[in-house]
């Protein structure tokens, strides 16, 4: 184990049925700020995301789609890839379930383990399952016979599938949660986790015939099923790290500082995957950080309601740095946040072109006029309401103090007026104006986690003394 303290972070892996939206934008973009923060902190960090490729939805999608299911992926994966390049998401690896070099010796491993511990058996089922959701569900789950999230009539199966005695886990993840082993974050989702805990917890299917579902790892000695959801999907936070196979990464890293997931997939992360750790013998994950949804002018995002805004048309007309901004200040990690394109356009002009980008402006106009050039910046500490907001998950607390900051050096400029005191007393206006620009430079670097550009940005103006162009040119 290195003497380094490090910091593993995950994303869930994302469905590559259809292209990212503008959820899976704000859990990336979260996730990023996060370890960018932690990196800043000198903490050597790794960064995992990817996607759920073993899955009936992705055939289906395929098959919509005209094109042979490996084609199908590899454009998604792409897109996947893409959207993150410009959201300017730092991960260290993209894990792919369908990697059978990388993914699939883990999976194998770790159902083995359940195996040793006696927690795997067989059995005869029949239930209901909801292909949108990869998941059997219940008669109580149906609004009117249908799957509420995906407005569909569930299929009626019966099958011989392998079972997890997750039930037999139950009291032992409550008092991981309740205790805090394992932090769930905010509160609301702890209590509805222990409320689920409370019930009792039901063994869940680990396993579905290779018949009903052509895609997914063989179950080990049973070439006739392959893995359910659970050991395929929910391993890949180990075996990305090379458990399984070449465990360097794994001994550095695992257990994680924190999984980010959204609140739907909350029962998965804070029930079922503890509970395999725990019958694998393995650590369990240090926190899982549940963040809500996003809606649209107080409604969910659909294509009826033509209210959906896509991640890929505001990075295009507003830039990289202005959408991770809106949703580390103007979403709340803890609730569900919304948006609408008039709202985002306000928030811009107000916080960004009239906001920040006016007062680098303005400072470094001062700068270059009254400074003399090779003035080195000072680096100083992060003040503590900025590393405990940070500590704690609040990124938009966090960035709510660097623009409080924002708006005080403004106002220190429009009291002090250095421009018209180095006139009177050169001295004086000279050494406010450095000031002024060593205060910049340390609100550049705090916004090095949320605005990674802009504070390359700030950073360059300030050594080189020069006013740079326009960093947020105003919308009409």
């Amino acid at each position: 184990m290195s003497d380094k303290k490090t910091f593993y972070l995950t994303t869930p892996i994302f469905y590559p049925n259809a292209s990212l939206h503008l959820g899976h934008a704000y859990t990336t973009t979260l996730s990023d700020i996060l370890v960018r923060y932690h990196k800043l902190m000198g903490e050597t960090t790794y960064f995992l995301t990817g996607s759920d490729e073993n899955t009936q939805k992705l055939v289906q999608a395929a098959k919509v789609a005209g094109q042979d299911a490996s084609v199908f992926l590899d454009g998604i994966i792409t897109n996947f890839r893409s959207l993150f390049a410009e959201l300017d998401i730092s991960y260290d690896q993209f894990i792919r379930t369908s990697d059978e070099e990388l993914h699939w010796p883990g999976a194998i491993a770790l159902w083995k383990k359940l195996v040793e511990a006696g927690d795997i058996y067989k059995k005869g089922y029949e239930g209901l399952y909801c292909v949108g959701h990869e998941a059997f569900i219940t008669e109580k789950d149906l609004v009117g016979g249908k799957c509420p999230d995906h407005n569909s009539v569930p299929e009626h199966i019966k099958e011989e599938n392998y079972f997890f005695k997750l039930s037999r886990y139950t009291q032992a993840v409550k008092e991981k949660i309740e205790s805090k082993e394992l932090y769930i974050v905010p509160e609301t989702r702890e209590r509805e986790i222990l409320s689920l805990l409370n019930e009792g917890l039901e063994d869940v299917s680990f396993s579905r015939p290779k018949t009903a579902s052509s895609v997914g790892i063989p179950v080990p000695g049973d070439e006739s099923q392959v893995m359910y959801v659970w050991c395929d999907a929910l391993s890949n936070y180990i075996t990305a790290l090379g458990y399984g196979r070449d465990d360097t990464l794994y001994k550095e890293f695992w257990p994680a500082q924190v999984h980010v997931i959204g609140k739907d997939i909350l029962r998965f992360h804070a029930a079922i995957w503890p509970a395999m750790l725990l019958s694998a013998q393995i650590p369990l994950p240090k926190s899982i950080l549940v963040h809500g949804f996003i809606t649209s002018g107080g409604k969910k995002m659909s294509k009826t309601l033509g209210n959906i805004i896509d991640p890929q048309e505001l990075l295009e007309e507003y830039g990289t740095d202005a959408v991770r901004y809106f949703l580390a200040r103007h979403i709340t990690p803890f609730e569900d946040g919304d948006i609408t394109r008039e709202s985002f356009k306000e928030i811009y002009n107000a916080n960004l072109a009239n906001g920040l980008g006016n007062l680098v402006a303005r400072v470094m106009q001062l700068a270059e006029t009254h400074l003399e050039k090779g003035t080195r910046p000072e680096v100083v500490g992060f003040p503590p309401e900025y590393t405990q907001a940070l500590d704690n998950f609040e990124v938009n607390r966090a960035l709510d103090f660097v623009f409080l900051r924002i708006k005080a050096l403004d106002q220190t400029i429009t009291q002090t007026e250095p421009f018209k005191l180095v006139q009177t007393d050169p001295e004086r206006g000279t050494q406010i104006i450095f000031e002024l620009t060593q205060e910049l430079y340390a609100i550049g670097r705090m916004l090095n986690p949320f605005l990674p550009q802009m504070c390359e940005k700030i950073k360059a103006a300030v050594i080189a003394n020069k006013k740079p162009e326009t960093l947020f040119p105003r919308k009409e």
